[in-house]
């Protein structure tokens, strides 16, 4: 909106007009503007305002088309009219659309009515997503895709009608309760034949998920909201790169880093996958606290084996879901028509077509499923085999070998257990907070057994602290900062005053120690702040993504 001049006449102008157009007399807007110009985008917000105010009430003439106000005013009773089709009850609203529950006079039949929020209102990006969804979804035809009858415009009010479906979304299914496998294969499959006419009608759904995913009395499945959708034809890039939209839980690696070129099929089978996983476990791979997390996990972990969460889901099908939710999109399977072959093979007990990954694959996914514990296991393990060497070597004694043996084995058990307790969600955080103090007690352990603040394995100390970024959370950082602070501080005193021989291989001097001390907290501070930086935009992502 354009800056309204700061005086009073124009103010008092405004007032005046606000009242005249509550009386319903806007006749003397361009009287208005050619005094004051600059009050056009402020005289606009008025008018939309006034739009937007309850219906006037039974016998007052103010000039309202009841058909208008049924569009415009989505909060107001129903039911109600819109051209042929009498409102019954809303259904459903999301940022960008409404959809009702309607009756089509001129047939008489239940229809879905979607409507644009406030059309006079919508953002032009607003405007142009809901028309490709109806374009989208105006050109398919699949017994498992929500059917278009109709698209128009009403008193400037865009909308259009399609197919109703009684019953309840996936997402309302899978709440009430668990879904036997069986049953999860048939749906899946039937979703993965509907996404394949998408996909051979250049289609890509975009923002596939329970939700949009209506089951009918007879519970079979319905595909429907392409809000989303990308149309793979010249000029059609519904999304600029960088931008992310979707819905995190079920939205590819690729979509989610916002590479909108590289969006294609694949993205929509990776997201059947999560809703598979979601029907065999009762929750998507990856659902954290904020967007963020769980964009990172979806962008660099594995999500826990299904059958970790249920040990009833066949080893076969686990390898299905997981072949979906492979990282890069030439690891998925080549089309939704080739997982919906193999699910038919698995229902039938046939031989499917994938196969296990080899030891290779599966240590990397364990990787990114466990990357807080095999960060620590990959370090112990690059650390430890020095010691052997050296002690075989002779350049260490075997009583100093044994005593750092047993601290790495501490160490990597406990990391374990850490593990293990962050996995079962119990005693998440604290867990967390544990485990950093763990590594710092077991890191000055194995310093004071070697030489202390002599010792190269001092750089362990800003590796806790640019590790404990990982964690994305500003307390745990400064918890990892402080504690290194603290932990050098024991190694000064044994380097002046438990065991003042060993400064006999390093000067003597203060000002390195100091500068190591001030070097650690600086470093706490710019990874804090970063990590500040990236929730705040995790926040900003929370509330206005797609």
């Amino acid at each position: 909106m354009a800056e309204v001049p700061n005086n009073n006449h124009a103010l008092n102008l405004l007032d005046a007009y606000l009242s005249r157009l509550q009386a319903g007399d806007a006749s003397d807007r361009e009287a208005v503007l050619r005094e004051h110009p600059e009050l056009a985008s402020a005289l606009n917000c008025l008018d939309a305002l006034e739009n937007l105010a309850p219906p006037p009430a039974a016998g007052d003439d103010a000039g309202f088309d009841d058909e208008l106000l049924g569009a415009q005013a989505a909060a107001s009773e129903l039911p109600r009219t819109f051209g042929e089709y009498e409102l019954l009850s809303e259904i459903g609203r999301g940022g960008m659309g409404v959809v009702y529950r309607a009756r089509q006079e001129s047939l008489d039949r239940i229809v879905a009515v979607k409507m644009i929020l406030g059309s006079h209102l919508a953002s032009p990006e607003h405007v142009r997503r809901f028309h490709a969804e109806a374009k989208a979804a105006a050109k398919l035809r699949h017994s498992n895709i929500v059917h278009i009858h109709e698209v128009g415009q009403l008193h400037d009010q865009d909308y259009f009608v399609m197919e109703y479906i009684e019953g309840d979304s996936l997402a309302e299914r899978i709440a009430k309760g668990p879904i036997d496998v069986a049953m999860a294969v048939r749906l899946l499959r039937a979703v993965a034949r509907a996404v394949d006419h998408l996909h051979r009608q250049g289609i890509v759904h975009r923002d596939l998920k329970p939700s949009n995913i209506l089951l009918d009395d007879q519970e079979q499945p319905y595909v429907t909201d392409f809000g989303l959708a990308k149309i793979r034809e010249p000029g059609s890039e519904m999304t600029a790169t960088g931008v992310i939209a979707g819905t995190p839980s079920y939205m590819a690696p690729e979509q989610a880093s916002g590479r909108s070129v590289a969006i294609g099929p694949a993205a929509d089978i990776y997201s059947l996958g999560a809703i598979l996983y979601e029907l065999l476990t009762g929750r998507p791979p990856f659902r954290e606290e904020n967007p963020l997390d769980t964009l990172m996990g979806v962008l660099g972990r594995e999500p826990p084996l299904p059958r970790q969460l249920n040990p009833h889901v066949p080893r076969s099908l686990e390898l299905i879901c997981l072949k979906c939710l492979a990282k890069s999109p030439e690891d998925r399977y080549a089309s939704a028509g080739a997982l919906a072959d193999d699910l038919e093979r698995f229902a039938r007990g046939e031989a499917l077509e994938l196969r296990p990954p080899h030891l290779g694959q599966r240590l990397l996914r364990w990787t990114r499923r466990q990357p807080a514990l095999a960060s620590r296991l990959g370090a112990i393990g690059l650390f430890y085999p020095v010691e052997p060497v050296n002690s075989r070597a002779g350049e260490v004694e075997w009583g100093f070998h044994w005593k750092v043996s047993a601290l790495a084995g501490v160490w990597a058990a406990a990391s374990i257990v850490c593990q293990w307790i962050i996995d079962s969600r119990r005693w998440d955080i604290s867990t967390r907070f544990a485990w950093g103090g763990l590594d710092s007690i077991c890191l000055l352990a194995v310093l004071l057994v070697a030489h202390g603040a002599v010792s190269p394995l001092i750089v362990g100390y800003p590796l806790l602290i640019v590790t404990s970024g990982l964690w994305f959370r500003v307390r745990f950082v400064w918890f990892m900062t402080v504690l290194s602070l603290l932990s050098y501080g024991v190694l000064v005193i044994d380097f002046y005053w438990w065991r003042p021989d060993l400064q006999s291989a390093m000067p003597a001097g203060a000002d390195r120690h100091v500068i190591f001390a001030v070097a650690l907290l600086v470093l706490g501070s710019v990874v804090a702040y970063l990590v500040h930086r990236v929730r705040t935009l995790s926040s900003f992502y929370g509330h206005d993504a797609p």
